[in-house]
């Protein structure tokens, strides 16, 4: 996987409502899916697709209890998610200017 191709999974997990509200409620702690499911108001197949988008952008992680997942925010992806905003969002006024 290419790094432009791993920083797009994680702007396509910001990119979706039902997603941000999910990183709402993660911000206070890690959370059942069973709350995730009430507070959204979606089924589970689609809080399931949410969650793998968001798990496969490093943003989240999932572990298991019984038959319910339980998901938090990972450090490591949340910290990465913000050097990749902050690295394609920074002027380089040394680079050569293209001129029409």
């Amino acid at each position: 996987m290419t790094e432009n191709e791993k920083h797009a999974r994680i702007f396509k997990a910001l990119c979706d409502p039902n997603r941000l509200k999910v990183l709402g409620l993660l911000q206070n702690g890690e959370k059942c899916a069973c709350h995730l499911l009430a507070e959204l108001e979606i089924g589970q197949p689609t809080l399931s697709h949410h969650m793998k988008i968001l798990c496969d952008s490093g943003i989240v992680q999932a572990r298991k209890e019984g038959k319910w997942s339980h998901y938090s925010f990972d450090p490591r992806g949340v910290e990465y998610a913000k050097e990749v905003l902050d690295a394609i969002t920074t002027l380089n006024p040394d680079a050569s200017a293209s001129k029409c």
